[in-house]
């Protein structure tokens, strides 16, 4: 049994690995990524009677992007946002893929725009 976990987690680092190469996302974009999916379900931060409504294509977020985001946010919404890699870009449609991919380096300016989430 201990050769099949050593296999999974060889497999399961190798993957990611491969996720990294072919897209040059680090984990510090997914954990960008996954507090921006976060703020889109979310974007009062869990304050009780606080309603904000926010337009996010004028973040540059496209529509359906912002669904598959905010389904994202959803499930990891009570997490740290270091999941993992793999189990992230398992959860992107294909074209929030390619936006994820082309404004890794955003996603932060979003963050900054909203409260500061408790990340414990």
């Amino acid at each position: 049994m201990l050769f099949l976990n050593t296999m999974n987690i060889q497999s399961k680092q190798q993957r990611i690995r491969e996720i990294q190469t072919i897209t040059g996302l680090r984990p510090t974009h997914f954990a960008d990524l996954v507090r921006v999916a976060q703020l889109i379900h979310d974007p009062a931060g869990g304050i009780s009677g606080r309603v904000i409504e926010v337009n996010w294509s004028e973040f540059g977020i496209p529509g359906t992007v912002t669904m598959n985001l905010r389904s994202l946010g959803h499930k990891y919404q009570y997490e740290s946002p270091h999941v993992d890699i793999d189990l992230v870009w398992d959860e992107l449609t294909p074209e929030t893929r390619s936006w994820f991919i082309a404004h890794r380096s955003d996603l932060w300016r979003i963050e900054e725009a909203f409260p500061a989430l408790d990340e414990d």
